[in-house]
């Protein structure tokens, strides 16, 4: 059966090379047109999600994540406000912009190059705006204002790139990323580039990704898709060679009915099983007891309503995984929550597994 399942005809490690060495070269070039200006700084990229782990569901297209984490830029200051309001599923946050005081401490005011008490004055002998002028709504950081600001840098800068002689570029429509689909003469690819905040320069960010219909356009949600990224090529390092992990992953997220409800918990349970078992015994010949205990554990999970989060309050994550002290010492949220709240819900689920 393992030798059966067949891997993308596309190779993953050589779309994720690729798709790395594409937004590093637009990182390059924008971040030398972005030098003497108050937009925000633009950090190495972090490919994330699928394919970067090594894996994907075959009858789907293969779709290259990657996140660019945005810093501050000259005399602001980046604080994340948790959303008490708590009216959509996950932790959300919005991201305050304010100027920064550069006076001496005894002397408010005093500097005439202080961004807070003298923007009007840094916006003439720079000629530029701040960031509150130009990507915000209101005080807050906004993720569409944010997306239609890089589009336009890309769409204007792709010429410059050593990629626009081998490759068309196509802008594909999306208010919360930036996706891109590059086509020459025999293959086409597609990038999507989401847009966020690393917590306290954790693996843990809040992100520009959707929370479905009608997000509001100041809502960053906190996203655990780097750590997991990150605990997969943990596991690579230290699985046999011939490990089976990523085979046994694909085959259960293909073949289940309502992937939209039940591929993570999937992908969570083998987290969990890689996380507890021996990397010895993820071995091929062990193929079938790996699929038949991940299916055991999705029909218990199922059953209880309950499965927990994997990387939120995960004590046993590898060191390398870097999370926020509240990330790490908070009590790990249920999944399956939306299941005790709909009995229709949970019948679906069950009939789908």
């Amino acid at each position: 059966l393992e030798e059966r399942i067949q891997w993308p005809a596309q190779d993953l490690q050589a779309g994720c090379n690729r798709t790395m060495a594409l937004v590093d070269n637009i990182r390059s070039v924008l971040r030398h047109a972005l030098g003497h200006t108050f937009y925000p700084g633009l950090e190495p990229a972090v490919g994330f999600g699928r394919a970067f782990e090594g894996w994907t569901a075959s009858e789907e297209e293969v779709v290259y994540h990657v996140l660019v984490p945005l810093t501050p830029p000259l005399g602001h200051l980046f604080h994340l406000e948790p959303d008490t309001e708590q009216q959509r599923p996950g932790r959300n946050f919005r991201v305050l912009v304010t100027l920064e005081c550069r006076c001496p401490r005894e002397q408010q005011g005093a500097y005439p190059l202080c961004f807070l008490h003298h923007r009007d004055l840094i916006r003439w002998a720079t000629g530029q705006p701040s960031l509150l002028d130009t990507l915000c709504t209101g005080s807050y950081l906004d993720v569409r204002k944010t997306v239609r600001w890089f589009r336009a840098l890309v769409r204007a800068s792709w010429r410059r790139l050593p990629q626009s002689c081998s490759w068309d570029l196509a802008l594909l429509p999306s208010e919360r990323s930036c996706n891109l689909r590059l086509t020459d003469s025999q293959e086409s690819f597609q990038v999507k580039l989401l847009f966020g905040v690393r917590r306290h320069g954790s693996d843990i960010v809040i992100s520009s990704r959707s929370q479905g219909p009608c997000t509001p356009s100041t809502m960053w949600p906190e996203t655990y898709t780097l750590a997991e990224t990150k605990f997969f090529r943990h596991v690579a390092s230290q699985a046999p060679q011939d490990s089976s992990h990523l085979k046994c992953l694909q085959l259960l997220t293909g073949a289940l009915a309502r992937k939209d409800l039940l591929a993570h918990a999937i992908k969570t349970i083998v987290m969990r099983l890689l996380n507890t078992l021996p990397a010895s015994q993820w071995h091929r010949k062990y193929f079938l007891l790996q699929l038949s205990d991940a299916l055991e554990q999705l029909r218990l999970s199922l059953e209880e309503k309950h499965l927990e989060h994997f990387i939120v309050g995960n004590q046993r994550l590898p060191e390398e995984i870097r999370l926020p002290p509240d990330i790490r010492s908070a009590r790990p949220p249920n999944l399956f929550q939306g299941l005790l709240q709909d009995p229709a819900a949970h019948s679906q689920a069950m009939q789908a597994y």
